[in-house]
């Protein structure tokens, strides 16, 4: 068999370490109510990227174990969990949501040709393209393996309709890429279809194993899109607001490559002529130099675009939130509401 590496023995992920205390008791939390669950889940991923060609197991393991929130894993456990499930099931679902998600990092990374992941080189600047390519199609085929070897085709109905969203999502992206008349409906269509559709559906097969009724489950799948729509917009508002450290990918990147975000949208609509003629060269014609990431970002804070944006963020964080009324009081749907307050807080 290959070689497999194993992850930190700490599931409690590096860069939760170093935020506001209110967000670190909200995954630390969350991770000690789901312990054993995302062991296992961890135990479950290093079995299933292990392979006889041992490139592969290099690969999957330098993305996989480098850290990372694993917070699609955990809605997953936590959802199974506040609905009372006790078993297994929800482990190798948790595991498949993150096969996924890993797939979706090495494919992005391939297209938008970037050089950093989490704070560390990416996997296709240290073992090339096409390696980054192939193996994220081994851990997509494995995701697949576990969705079928789980045995219920609502579950497999629901996690490969979120996979082919994810896809669609990327694609529209890349279609509205350096278009400056692009509109926020369109940019939110984005960000639900490359982000957000996997939170809803690690959500949502939370409460498809345990059974629970039609509105439970249309509520943990509005959690879950509500919540990645909110982690999305900060994650856009963070390209151009924080340091390389905290952010762990080079600064800048959405604005080199000519990706529309709500902050550039933003700007671009309070700018004036001047300011407008700047994000026509800059992101629709890809006309850059060294010094124009740094007066893309005069302008976005000059015209509160980030403001604006976080306050979209907290909004959807707000209306996840309200997604768990629902469901009685208890100690994990306190804590994914904590989450929610987690995933605005990122940019504080």
């Amino acid at each position: 068999m290959g070689v497999v590496a194993s992850l930190p023995p700490d599931p409690l992920p590096d860069d939760v370490r170093v935020r506001p205390p209110e967000a670190e008791d909200a995954l630390g939390m969350l991770v000690r109510l789901v312990g054993s669950d995302i062991e296992a889940c961890n135990r479950a991923i290093i079995g299933r990227m292990d392979s006889p060609v041992a490139l592969i197991p290099q690969l999957a393991a330098h993305i996989v174990a480098a850290g990372g929130k694993r917070l699609r894993p955990l809605l997953t456990l936590a959802a199974a969990r506040m609905c009372g499930y006790e078993g297994a099931r929800p482990v190798h679902l948790a595991a498949c949501v993150e096969f996924i998600h890993t797939t979706t990092l090495l494919h992005d990374d391939v297209v938008d040709e970037s050089l950093l992941r989490r704070g560390l080189a990416s996997a296709n600047a240290v073992f090339g393209n096409k390696a980054s390519v192939l193996v994220g199609d081994f851990l997509f085929a494995r995701a697949f393996q576990l969705m079928v070897e789980d045995g219920s085709l609502k579950v497999l109905d629901i996690l490969s309709r979120a996979a082919a969203t994810i896809a669609e999502g990327e694609v529209l992206q890349l279609v509205i890429q350096n278009d400056l008349s692009t509109s926020d409906a369109q940019y939110l269509d984005v960000i639900k279809g490359k982000t957000a559709a996997l939170f809803a559906a690690a959500c949502q097969v939370g409460a498809v194993v345990s059974d629970r009724p039609p509105d439970e489950e249309a509520a943990l799948a509005g959690y879950g899109m509500n919540l990645g729509i909110a982690f999305q917009l900060v994650d856009d508002a963070l390209d151009y607001a924080a340091d390389q450290q905290t952010l762990g990918k080079t600064v800048g990147d959405d604005f080199r490559e000519g990706k529309i975000t709500l902050p550039v949208l933003a700007a671009f609509a309070a700018a004036d002529e001047a300011g407008q003629a700047f994000w026509r060269r800059t992101i629709e014609a890809s006309e850059q130099t060294d010094a124009d990431l740094d007066e893309a970002m005069r302008l976005i804070e000059h015209h509160g675009a980030i403001g604006i944006t976080l306050a979209r963020a907290a909004d959807f964080a707000a209306d996840a939130k309200s997604n768990l009324a629902i469901f009685p009081d208890s100690p994990i749907r306190r804590c994914l509401m904590a989450v929610a307050d987690f995933t605005v807080s990122r940019a504080r």
